[in-house]
Formats: structure tokens, C-alpha cells, sequence
């Protein structure tokens, strides 16, 4: 693939980055701006504040640059040259959740807002979020705690200046949230209601129920609406990051969108990209994740040059609901996993085994408030000793008011299948949840391609380390969307909109008959279960070298196959589908978890592999993917046009 990759030192990343591997070496050296060092003594030298950007060289676009729509009174699609293929922006949000749409209430007081939705906005990570966010409101805890919670889940391999931003500016960022009007629940004393989760030593995470997410993509998404500089563009499809290359630099002038309801591709220029696209969960067949989560930003970022980071830890929710388990059957399968959030452990409910033995006091003095990785394993060493299918998370114990008003969601699901959780233990299982890996990200969300900056689940700031405490992927996510707006002003007053028409466009396959698509889109998604059968089996929970390389083979091939398969029926490289581009982030996303998987020798966090099972001081330094164009590149590493020479 594609990859120099690495494992290496801590990164510290500027807002101007060149990217050097250095051959021979399991050090990586960096140019400009990123640099590595080995942290065993947790050494943190970190850029303070952000350099000036370079103006974006080239065209005199002031013709074509978009202009305030202040009388807009909601998101609508807008044309701003009269070529509808075409629009300009000063900033440009990919991804729904709510990094981008925090994101995006704040840069729109500085200019035209594009948010660039592959489905729905509300179609997004955050509206499944169950638990809530984790930040320090109550005097008996502190930031310190917050903190070293955070290190303890990451096995140390967080960067630990990024965790003391995040734990810090994080209850600024949720009072903000309750400022625009979300709301969470309150004790009967008036104040926040806080909850415990596993990895917690404290009561620190806002909730509203279980319905968290939900609660607060209602409203971020009511706040943009009444937004007139934001346009949201639902149903449109990010396919690929338009990039320049300037000497070692890399710039991002925009991005192509395939509006999948007209099937025609829209180009975005736009001064500003922010990547707020969510993960990957989907390259696994049962995640958590709703079915946008096909990996498309980190696949996007590592095609335009962007450096990935520490794909191997993918997080395994040990509790989504197990479906055959349940009295009545769903009549049909799942798009994603029913999440059964982590607060119902912490609030007292009980792991046991089909026998009704209570496991996990055997695995963790913590028991079920162990972290996600801990109890994710343990439920699965269980399923293979017992040969069974599934445990049972039992919270019936509890009273029954209080059940039903702190997980009324969950209550409401298992019932519609005559599970009553309130006289019941819930069945669940192990799934694909939140990948702790992405593209790599300084303190401000920037990256080193000029004009990109990354926020939420598709970036790797370094707060999750080897694991993420539950709760912090929210808090993440607004603290990182607030740090990345000022920067992101500076670079667009000091940037100029390019002229579109430096990179060839992709293209529907129009030119196809009909039931030759037809043909492709089943075959697609044939290769697509292969592929998410193979990650399961043999990249899942527990791993071992053998296991890996046999996942990577099989990958290979199975990526040359449907290759060969679509251009022998007249697919053109410039084609573009959403079947055939996520099945290409997927291959993409895929290869990345297994390199890093392989290049770790060590059991840390949520990589665990039998080759390796101790965890190893001296290998406690992140992964890191370099681009690397001299290695023969395959479809879904390379972007469908070639990069504009400045």
C-alpha cells in the first residue's frame, strides 16, 4: 500500500509541516515543524500558538469568491458563479456530527460556511452517542483526576499535554452546549445530574438520559439552521480532498462531492477545509456506527498526503445488544449494532455468563467499571471457553424508577423485542465502536497539508492513546472544533480562493448501462461483507502476527479482485459511485489498521496480540503512516486526480 510507516517517538505537530521519513531508521525526522522524540520520560515540547500561513499562490479568484448571504434564513444549496457544478466558500466542513457543526457556528462569524453531509445531518456518530460528556463540573473532582483517568484508559501512550488541554477547556465547552440550549439532566438538588462510566474514578459525565448525542445534535443543528452564513448540503458525498503540491508542501483548496439523490459531482474551493467526517466501523460487520461510517476522511486525508496515526486501536464496545439473544427476533438485520451505553455498568449493572456466573471480578480488581479494553476482551475470552454466543448485562437489581428514567432508550428497544430490562438481564456482545487512530493533528486540529485541519473521531490528536476513556470522544470533539477556529480564520483572511479547473473532474458512470451497475453494485457489496468478514476473523479483538499478515494478504487480493472486476467492465478510474468510493475507502482504511497493527510489537490497550502480550516501555510511541509515493499505488490509495503542480 501506499505507507512508509513506522512506530516512532512522540509527534508534535506546527502549523507548517514537511514530511521526510528517514530511510532505515524506526525514527521518523521531520523537515519543518514535526518533530519526534522518544517520551519515556514524558518529555512535551509542544508549539505554542500558531505561525502564519502561507497565502495560497496562484489565481486571482476575487470574481468567484462567495459572498455573505445574510438574508439566507436556512441551509440551502447555493450557486455563486453560475455554474452549479462549482461552488466557493471561505470554509468548508466535512461531517455533520458535532465537531463540525460546533465548528462551523464559529467560522461562520468570519465568512460563507459550506457543511457537506453525506446523508442526513443528523446521520452521524453523535446521534448515537448513548452516555454523554465526561468533564470536571463537580468540587470533589479535579482535572488532575480527569487526567490521569485518561492516561490510566490510553495505557500512557496519550499525549499528555493534549490530555491537560482537553480535560481543561472541556467545561467551558459543555456549559457553552447547555448557553445554546441543550439539555441534561439534573439530580434533585438542581444541579447536573453526573454519572460514572468504567475507566472513571469520579461522577463526571453529562447526560441527557441515554440519549446524549441525540440531545445534542438537536441542538447544534437548530442553532446552524438559524445560521445564515452556514448551507448544508445533505446527500453530498465527499469523494476526494483537491490538493496542490508546492516543492514538500501539500495545500487543500477544496474538496468533490457526489450528490448521490442526482448523482452529479459538485466541486467545493473553498480557503478552509475542516475534516469532521467520523470513523471507520463499518470495515467491521458489526459496529455500532451507522452506516455512513465507512472511513471515507482518513481514507481522503492519507490519498491528499496527510499523515495518519495509530490505526491499530480500534475500540470494541464490549456491549452492544445482542439481537439473537432477545425473546422475539428482529425480522431483519441491523444496519449497525444497538449500542447498550457503558453508564449502565456504571450505574451498578452486572456481567455474567449464560450460567449466571459473574466473570469479571476474575479478569480486573475493577470489575465491570474496568475500561472498555479490559472488559471488551474478558467478555470475549468467555464466548470462546464457553463456546457461546453472547453474555448478559444485568441491571434488574436496581429500582425500577430509576431504570427506566436514566435509559428509557434502551428500555423502549429491548421491549419491542419482550426483553423488560427492568425484570431481565440484557444479552450483549462485543462490536466494532470508536477507532482511536486517524489523521494526525497538532493542538490547533492542524495537519501537515496546508489548509486542512481535522476534529472528532477522523483525527488523532493523541487525547485516546492506545484506548479512549468513555465519554471523552464528545468532549474531544468540541474542545478540538473551538482550538481549531482561530487558526483557521488566520489561514483564510491570509489565503486566496484557486480557479476550479486545475484538477479533471471525477465522473458518474453514466456511460454504463444499467444493468452492468447494476452487476458492480452487487458484486461491490459481495466483496464488501468479504472484506468485513476478514477483519473480524483475523483483526479483531485478539490478534497474533500470523493472523495479520494473513488478514493483509487477503485483503491484497481480495482489493485486485474487485479492481480488475470493475475495469473489465468499463469502469473508468475517474468514475465515482457511493457503492464503488466507499468500497474504496473501506480497502483503504482497512490496510492502514492492519500496517499498524503489524508494526506494533507490544500488547497496549486495544491492541492485543498473542506474539506480544506484554506491554513494553520501550515501545511506547505512536504509529505513524507516511504517504509514500514510491510504492505501487492502488486504486483506493490514490485520489482521482492527479495533484495540481504549483
Amino acid at each position: 500500500m501506499a505507507t512508509g510507516l513506522v512506530s516512532s517517538g512522540c509527534a508534535y505537530l506546527q502549523s507548517r509541516v514537511k514530511v521526510h521519513p528517514h530511510q532505515g531508521s524506526t525514527d521518523a525526522h521531520w523537515a519543518t515543524g514535526l518533530a519526534f522524540k522518544k517520551c519515556f520520560q514524558r518529555e512535551i515540547l509542544r508549539s505554542h500558538g500558531v505561525s502564519q500561513f502561507l497565502v495560497v499562490k496562484g489565481h486571482d479568484c476575487n470574481q468567484n469568491h462567495f459572498r455573505n448571504n445574510r438574508a439566507a434564513t436556512r441551509p440551502m444549496t447555493v450557486s455563486c458563479s453560475g455554474d452549479s457544478a462549482t461552488k466557493y466558500f471561505d470554509f468548508a466542513v466535512i461531517g455533520s456530527g458535532v465537531a463540525g457543526l460546533r465548528y462551523a457556528l464559529e467560522v461562520s462569524k468570519y465568512g460563507s460556511v459550506a457543511v457537506i453531509t453525506k446523508a442526513e445531518p443528523h446521520e452521524s456518530n453523535t446521534n448515537y452517542a448513548q452516555g454523554g460528556v465526561s468533564a470536571v463540573l463537580c468540587p470533589l473532582d479535579s482535572i488532575e483526576n480527569h487526567m490521569r483517568d485518561t492516561m490510566v484508559a490510553g495505557a500512557y501512550l496519550c499525549d499528555e499535554e493534549t490530555v491537560r488541554v482537553v480535560c481543561t477547556e472541556g467545561p467551558a465547552r459543555v456549559k457553552e452546549l447547555i448557553a445554546m440550549g441543550a439539555s441534561f439532566d439534573h439530580g434533585e438538588d438542581g444541579n447536573l445530574h453526573l454519572a460514572r462510566e468504567g475507566g472513571h474514578s469520579h461522577c463526571r459525565i453529562v447526560h441527557a438520559a441515554d440519549m446524549t448525542g441525540r440531545e445534542i445534535e438537536r441542538a447544534l443543528l437548530k442553532a446552524v439552521i438559524d445560521d445564515p452564513n452556514i448551507f448544508v448540503f445533505e446527500h453530498h458525498y465527499a469523494v476526494d480532498l483537491l490538493t496542490s503540491q508546492d516543492g514538500s508542501e501539500t495545500y487543500c483548496h477544496g474538496v468533490d462531492a457526489l450528490n448521490t439523490e442526482t448523482q452529479e459531482v459538485v466541486r467545493f474551493i473553498s480557503k478552509v477545509i475542516l475534516l469532521a467526517s467520523g470513523g471507520a466501523g463499518h470495515i467491521y460487520p458489526t459496529t455500532t456506527n451507522p452506516p455512513v461510517a465507512t472511513g471515507d476522511g482518513v481514507a481522503m486525508a492519507h490519498r491528499a498526503q496527510a499523515v495518519i496515526s495509530n490505526m491499530e486501536f480500534v475500540q470494541f464496545h464490549p456491549t452492544a445488544l445482542a439481537d439473537e439473544g432477545l425473546p422475539i427476533k428482529p425480522t431483519k438485520s441491523r444496519e449497525n449494532a444497538f449500542l447498550i451505553t457503558e453508564a449502565v455498568r456504571g450505574d451498578g449493572g452486572i456481567l455474567y455468563n449464560l450460567s449466571m456466573e459473574r466473570f469479571m471480578p476474575l479478569y480486573d480488581e475493577r470489575a465491570e467499571l474496568a475500561p472498555r479494553d479490559v472488559v471488551a476482551r474478558s467478555i470475549d475470552d468467555q464466548l470462546k471457553k464457553r463456546n457461546e454466543r453472547y453474555v448478559l448485562l444485568d441491571i434488574s437489581h436496581r429500582p425500577r424508577d430509576k431504570v427506566l428514567s436514566h435509559f428509557p432508550n434502551i428500555a423502549a428497544e429491548c421491549l419491542r423485542y419482550g426483553l423488560d430490562i427492568t425484570r431481565e438481564p440484557i444479552p450483549v456482545v462485543p462490536a466494532a465502536h470508536y477507532m482511536c487512530g486517524g489523521v494526525r493533528a497538532g493542538l490547533h486540529g492542524e495537519t501537515n497539508v496546508q489548509g486542512l485541519y481535522v476534529a472528532g473521531e477522523v483525527a488523532c490528536t493523541g487525547l485516546h492513546g492506545a484506548n479512549r476513556l468513555a465519554s471523552n470522544s464528545l468532549l474531544e470533539a468540541l474542545v478540538f472544533a473551538q482550538r481549531a477556529v482561530q487558526p483557521s480564520i488566520d489561514h483564510m483572511s491570509n489565503s486566496s480562493l484557486s480557479v476550479s479547473d486545475l484538477w479533471a473532474r471525477p465522473v458518474a458512470p453514466v456511460s454504463l448501462k444499467k444493468e452492468l451497475l447494476v452487476d458492480v453494485i452487487q458484486r461491490t457489496r459481495k466483496l464488501r461483507k468479504e472484506l468485513q468478514s476478514i477483519m473480524w476473523e483475523y483483526v479483531g479483538i485478539v490478534r497474533s502476527t500470523s493472523r495479520l499478515e494473513r488478514a493483509e494478504k487477503r485483503i491484497a487480493e481480495l482489493e485486485v479482485e474487485w479492481e480488475e472486476y470493475l475495469f473489465h467492465k468499463g469502469w473508468e478510474p475517474t468514475m465515482v459511485s457511493l457503492d464503488a468510493c466507499e468500497m474504496r475507502n473501506l480497502f483503504c482504511c482497512a490496510k492502514l489498521v492492519v500496517s499498524s497493527a503489524l508494526a506494533r510489537h507490544e500488547s497496549r490497550g486495544l491492541h492485543f496480540t498473542i506474539d506480544f502480550p506484554q506491554l513494553e516501555e520501550s515501545k511506547r510511541r505512536p504509529t505513524i503512516i507516511f504517504p509514500c509515493s514510491a510504492m505501487k499505488l492502488t486504486w483506493s490509495s490514490q485520489q482521482l486526480h492527479k495533484q495540481y503542480q504549483c
